[in-house]
């Protein structure tokens, strides 16, 4: 019989959370990727989402879940050395449209340090045309873990998801009251 990787039943587990969540109508599925690398030998599963009521183009929230080759190996390798490997790396990105503003950037990493810790590595990624200066511009902010999560962790990774419907709200409070 076939056993499902951790990759798989953290995927399987997630996915099922958020489109309850969309069924419930709290949230809005607005993209969905499942993706075998096959020159890598990776996989990988991310899944973006907004507030019902948010508009999508303006906020959303992406959860990544990446296993390498040597993650899905140490499970089939079952040495006590594999074992330390056998997890996967999640991610969480907020894409943003907002005015730039100094206090915009300060603001939303502030915000996101209150709700996922300052053990987190917060990035802002901004992107912009030079030539041609848009009043807003598009903000890719990441959480990273800096840790594998393991499959006993996949219980943290449905409460993540109320840490992520949390920050869209933080973040939809901030960027639509500051100009």
């Amino acid at each position: 019989m076939f056993d499902p990787t951790a990759f798989d039943n953290m995927k399987v587990v997630v996915e099922g959370a958020i489109y309850d969540r969309d069924l419930d109508g709290e949230l809005l599925v607005t993209s969905r990727n499942d993706v075998v690398n096959l020159a890598t030998l990776s996989r990988t599963f991310d899944m973006s989402f907004s507030l019902r009521h948010q508009d999508s183009k303006r906020i959303c929230a992406k959860l990544t879940i990446e296993a390498g080759l040597q993650n899905l190996a140490a499970e089939l390798l079952k040495t006590e050395e594999a074992l330390k490997l056998t997890g996967c790396v999640v991610t969480v990105e907020f894409h943003l449209k907002h005015y730039y503003k100094d206090k915009s950037f300060l603001g939303i990493q502030e915000a996101l340090e209150s709700i996922w810790g300052t053990d987190r590595k917060i990035k802002q990624l901004v992107h912009l045309n030079p030539l041609k200066r848009e009043e807003q511009i598009v903000n890719i902010v990441s959480v990273q873990f800096n840790r594998l999560i393991l499959e006993e962790q996949v219980d943290d990774l449905i409460e993540m998801i109320d840490y992520l419907i949390l920050s869209l709200k933080e973040l939809e409070q901030y960027i639509f009251n500051s100009k």
